[in-house]
């Protein structure tokens, strides 16, 4: 049995313990905002935070979050920082299909964590592993330079 904190909350998984973390969280305690994106850590539609670290979920095994604080989408607004993101994506209308925003979302709200006046190059760097099919990626950036506005 694995035992972690979830969203601020106790939670155990009496699974293998290689399983991914993205189905225990889907498949197991119905946090759904988490997406199914490639199954690779390539698209970071999975992103979700371990201890403040945005990870893949969906290569991630439940061993490794033992002990650990996992933070999903459902609860990255409690946080200041979640909470200013989530606003300046609406504020900007950053969303099309939407798909991938979880997690853009959840790397954005780690990038202004540790960065809170991020660069066009900072942001670059920390949303590269986020890919949107739709394209939104200018107002994903100008969003972030918003929630940064916001915060400061």
């Amino acid at each position: 049995m694995t035992a972690f904190s979830l969203n601020g909350r106790p939670v155990s998984a009496e699974l293998p313990e290689d399983t991914p973390l993205l189905w225990v969280l889907r498949d197991g305690l119905d946090m759904t905002g988490t997406k199914f994106g490639c199954g690779m850590a390539l698209c970071g539609a999975c992103t979700v935070h371990v201890d403040g670290v945005p990870v893949r979920s969906c290569s991630t095994p439940l061993s490794a979050v033992s002990g650990k604080q996992v933070t999903t989408i459902e609860a990255i607004g409690d946080a200041r920082i979640g909470k200013a993101v989530q606003a300046a994506w609406q504020k900007l209308d950053v969303v099309q299909c939407g798909y991938c925003q979880s997690g853009q979302i959840m790397s954005a709200a780690a990038l202004l964590a540790t960065t809170p006046k991020p660069t066009d190059a900072d942001i670059d760097a920390a949303m590269s592993g986020n890919l949107c099919r739709c394209a939104t990626y200018v107002r994903i950036r100008a969003a972030i330079h918003e929630a940064a506005r916001a915060l400061a």
